[in-house]
């Protein structure tokens, strides 16, 4: 999606026509001398596919400039009505699910999505969104202004790069914080998965969980020793074998461990035949 051209007639720049929408001009800043527009439309989507969006106090807009914020747009309009929400978007659709603690977190948030995108803006009356939508101002909206500045170049830069360094108290706190909130929420889960077991539906079914299972034998020696060596021997087929020198001298090692513990399990074997009279070497 990218700003149009727009159309020229005695200076002044018009709008091309877009089925549906009505064109918003906006510029960057007062001293801009160009500028592009702002397609908006009532947002028409039923309520059970789309609740987080009331039909008749949300708009849609198309065209969002890359360096036009969340904040910006909120500014933007907010002068003429009040807002409840802004939302931006990659392309239309339902709202973009994403998980709470990853949304609020300020050190695993998603990257912003380059290049020009939609939005839609939910106000808190009815009237809001009918006054945007009959907008028409002589002069374009500006972007940025001193109340509510867009950062570009090397102060964005600056900018950009101060959030990625990471302040380690910071990010542990936020760790602590996430992973007691995971305890818990497991903890309330085992807690109501114990208070059904055993409990039948009103169909009679009776829910079974893994704490309801018969408890494992647990193994013996000989088969923990026989695993450990079926994943050796996996572990070796994956590997090359004798390709580094370190490989070649381990194998040498591991051969020489194996002779002499097969020597001594004979020598083992040939004293308790001797002691029962049973070795006839010749």
């Amino acid at each position: 999606m990218a700003a149009s051209s727009g159309l020229h007639t005695k200076g002044k720049r018009i709008a091309p026509v877009l089925a549906g929408y009505s064109a918003i001009p906006i510029k960057f800043s007062k001293k801009s001398q160009s500028h592009h527009f702002l397609y908006v439309k009532e947002h028409r989507v039923r309520e059970e596919l789309d609740p987080t969006r009331p039909q008749d106090r949300t708009l849609f807009i198309l065209n969002v400039p890359p360096y036009c914020t969340k904040k910006c747009l909120s500014a933007l309009f907010s002068r003429h009505c009040a807002i409840e929400s802004v939302e931006l978007q990659e392309k239309p659709g339902p709202e973009e699910k994403v998980e709470i603690a990853r949304a609020q977190s300020k050190f695993f948030s998603l990257k912003t999505v380059p290049g020009f995108r939609v939005a839609y803006i939910v106000f808190k009356s009815q009237e809001g969104a009918q006054t945007i939508k009959s907008l028409k101002p002589r002069e374009p909206l500006v972007i940025s202004t001193k109340t509510c500045p867009t950062k570009t170049g090397i102060k964005k830069w600056i900018s950009d790069y101060a959030t990625t360094l990471v302040n380690p108290g910071e990010l542990q706190m936020e760790v602590d914080a996430f992973m007691q909130n995971h305890d818990k929420r497991i903890a309330e889960e085992e807690k109501k998965a114990e208070e059904e077991e055993g409990v039948p539906d009103e169909e009679g079914w009776v829910k079974v969980t893994r704490k309801g299972r018969r408890p494992g034998i647990p193994r013996t020696e000989a088969a923990n020793l026989r695993t450990l060596e079926r994943e050796k021997k996996k572990r070796a087929r994956k590997e090359l074998l004798n390709f580094y020198a370190w490989q070649h001298r381990e194998s040498k090692r591991e051969h020489i461990a194996q002779l002499r513990k097969k020597f001594e399990e004979d020598k083992q074997k040939i004293a308790l035949m001797r002691a029962q009279r049973k070795f006839r070497p010749y």
